[in-house]
């Protein structure tokens, strides 16, 4: 940092000067893995750019339609560019798919039938889908309640999948098998395109009509391959997440095999209408746009989650994932092992926020979880994942989850000012 970028710090956020030598030496630190991270950005960039070439992108596409939606080529040759993008034989990419929990529920609702077996492979899913699939709440509408069984194979100490587990959980009765790539509330590394691929080997080996899904939300242009590339048969996510670019207001996306991807469109919408119907309500440029731009805002966040980690073992707080390790999402986790600690830093990344940054988050009883969480999210999209957040569920070990950001530079500050907070309180010496 120059001297007027310190002064400026100085100034204008109160940040002293053991916080910014802790920054500088931060930033020395993950300096080759931010070089390796660029690598990266590159490739997918261009993945990117060639997809929406192949499919004769023009400004005409970003046209909405009203109503019932009928041959709007906007829609569909945003599920082709999708479909090109993670090399898969389908898309469904909708603004009206409301979440990465839906896009996930569409999946499984849309390819599974009474007396048909789940099993996820990497332990307990996400919060949110124990729901969905019936291992928490009554009378919701779950798979439990429409005869779909469900097992689970825990992930290994070192949190590799089981993979002999995983042969002996398997049976005749198993459809679908279930793949978390992100860390969730885990504190555990984010399964990397190998590990994905190690599970697909394995499953497949037994039976190749099994079903694997994978749960790819905070994974899109991590690496430089996507799970469709390994063997996946179909993957969801959310378009408030990675592949949104921060451009996106809203909406899902699925990608796999032609007839998954439209069994899910059945569920969707109806049975015989499929992905023929729904108005884009002029939400395709931004859809398009946010694509264009999400390899770019992907760097800018891991980056971001890389300094975090720096930062954080710095002022002596465990993280995972290690700053050299190999990522396969953009979250960065770190130990805090008290309450109040672990507030204060969510309290310092909101204080940092270009929007909502006078209001102090405080942990509440949020649908869905089954403890308080607490939610630092200064963002100009609503619960958008890929703008700088940070969130946590109030429990032992205390950890908070910190992923997005659109410019690394905001990330850096958030960090910097819930450090200061951290040490002005007492909680960092």
């Amino acid at each position: 940092m120059n001297s007027s970028t310190i002064e400026y710090l100085k100034k204008n956020f109160e940040i002293d000067d053991k916080v910014i030598e802790m920054a500088e030496q931060a930033e020395k630190d993950a300096k080759l893995v931010f070089e390796r991270i660029d690598e990266i950005k590159q490739i997918n960039q261009l993945k990117v750019i060639k997809a929406m070439q192949d499919n004769k992108l023009s400004d005409s596409h970003f046209n909405g339609t009203t109503g019932y939606g009928y041959d709007d080529r906007g829609r569909d040759v945003l599920d082709s560019v999708y479909a090109d993008v993670f090399c898969a034989e389908d898309a469904l990419v909708r603004h009206h798919i409301v979440s990465g929990t839906q896009a996930l529920a569409l999946c499984l609702f849309g390819n599974l039938r009474p007396g048909d077996e789940l099993v996820a492979v990497t332990g307990k899913p996400y919060d949110t889908l124990e729901e969905v699939i019936g291992i928490r709440g009554e009378n919701c509408g779950s798979l439990k309640e429409f005869g779909v069984t469900y097992k689970q194979v825990n992930l290994m100490p070192d949190g590799k999948p089981n993979l002999e587990q995983i042969k002996a959980t398997v049976s005749p009765k198993t459809k679908m098998a279930m793949i978390q790539r992100s860390r969730g509330y885990s504190w555990r590394d984010a399964l990397c395109i190998e590990d994905i691929k190690n599970i697909v080997d394995t499953i497949k080996a037994i039976n190749t009509d099994i079903i694997i899904m994978v749960d790819n939300c905070y994974g899109e242009f991590v690496e430089e391959v996507e799970p469709t590339q390994v063997g996946a048969d179909i993957i969801a996510g959310s378009l408030i997440k990675n592949p949104g670019g921060g451009l996106a207001v809203t909406g899902g996306y699925i990608a796999g095999k032609r007839q998954l991807v439209e069994q899910c469109a059945y569920r969707l919408t109806s049975p015989g209408l499929g992905k023929e119907v729904g108005a884009s309500l002029g939400n395709n440029r931004l859809m398009f746009q946010g694509l264009f731009m999400a390899p770019h805002v992907v760097s800018e966040s891991l980056k971001g989650a890389v300094f975090c980690a720096a930062l954080m073992k710095l002022a002596g707080f465990e993280i995972l994932p290690s700053l050299e390790a190999k990522r396969s999402d953009i979250i960065q986790a770190v130990k805090f092992n008290n309450a109040d600690s672990l507030i204060a830093f969510c309290q310092g990344i909101q204080k940092g926020s270009p929007v909502d940054s006078y209001v102090t988050p405080q942990p509440w009883d949020m649908p869905g979880y089954d403890s308080q969480v607490i939610m630092a999210a200064g963002a100009f999209v609503q619960g958008s994942s890929i703008e700088l957040s940070a969130d946590a569920p109030i429990k032992e070990p205390y950890i908070a989850y910190m992923q997005g950001g659109l410019v690394y530079e905001h990330v850096k500050l958030g960090n910097m000012i819930a450090l200061q907070k951290l040490i002005n309180q007492g909680m960092v010496k």
